[in-house]
């Protein structure tokens, strides 16, 4: 349904901090020109944090109207279950493919609140609920029995792990009921998550290099383990570089740098500092960006 690769999109910006519409359209076909199949609009890395109800639902209907090719998952999450629902049924009222919804942060609620609200939002509408768990960000993990019982629910499609434990991810792979994804949401863990029998990715790298991080994902699901090893070898010091930084300060950056918006997000992120600059531009030039 959503595996292969997608792209956690950035929203790129004017200089005067409004969203900047034909540098997202641009970015849409880029995208799709480069073999990225699924495109992920007002997530972390789209700062959708940082964005007025308004503006959220206006740059999902931007990318749903350019997007020809790529299936839509829109950003929808919360950590307040009636605004995720609402946010939800906008998305599905614009006629996106999924749903991604990242578990509430900040509030802290047990593993029975989390089934309770992704319950909630697949109750409320029509269209596939991807799961995203990053204990990261959120201070609170989506336990492996959490994530199997929501599994069983039928409008959850997947989930996308970026809890970095590997144990835990190979927990939910080896016990997931069929037709349930299990996707990459840290793009230095892909190839080895991929190698377990995860179904794809949603990269923030691809931002800048969808076609090679396309190229990686579909070898090592074709299983061609060489050339997806080589790709992954070559993009590793990206996937770090990304992270010099908090995300997507560094990807704003970088998409800035190749004409996508102004590269700074929205305060209370700032601009790429001088010490990121000095450790992304080596990175970005050996690649050839």
């Amino acid at each position: 349904m959503f595996g292969g690769t997608g792209t956690a999109i950035i929203t790129p910006f004017t200089n005067d901090g409004k969203i900047d519409e034909d540098a997202l359209r641009r970015l849409v076909r880029f995208q799709e020109d480069n073999g990225v199949n699924v495109l992920v609009p007002c997530g972390s890395t789209g700062e959708s944090a940082m964005m007025s109800h308004e503006e959220h639902i206006h740059v999902v209907e931007i990318v749903r109207d350019e997007a020809k090719k790529a299936k839509i998952v829109a950003g929808a999450g919360s950590n307040y279950t009636s605004e995720a629902v609402m946010l939800s049924k906008a998305a599905e009222d614009l006629g996106v493919d999924g749903i991604l919804s990242i578990s509430p942060y900040y509030v802290k609620p047990t593993q029975e609140g989390l089934y309770q609200h992704y319950k909630a939002i697949q109750d409320a509408i029509d269209v596939p609920v991807i799961v995203y768990n990053v204990p990261g960000r959120t201070a609170t993990n989506i336990n492996v029995d959490t994530i199997l019982r929501l599994a069983e629910l039928p409008g959850i499609a997947g989930v996308k792990e970026a809890s970095g434990n590997f144990p835990q991810i190979m927990s939910i792979l080896a016990n997931r009921p069929d037709g349930f994804e299990v996707l990459s949401g840290d793009d230095g863990l892909t190839m080895g998550m991929l190698s377990l029998g995860a179904d794809g990715v949603i990269s923030v790298a691809s931002n800048c290099c969808p076609g090679l991080v396309s190229k990686m994902v579909n070898s090592a699901i074709a299983g061609d383990v060489p050339t997806a090893r080589d790709i992954h070898e070559t993009l590793l010091p990206l996937f770090s570089a990304l992270f010099c930084e908090s995300n997507p300060i560094p990807i704003q950056y970088v998409m800035g740098r190749m004409g996508y918006g102004n590269g700074i997000p929205r305060l209370p992120l700032t601009e790429l500092s001088d010490k990121g600059k000095s450790i992304l531009e080596p990175v970005l030039e050996k690649l050839g960006l």
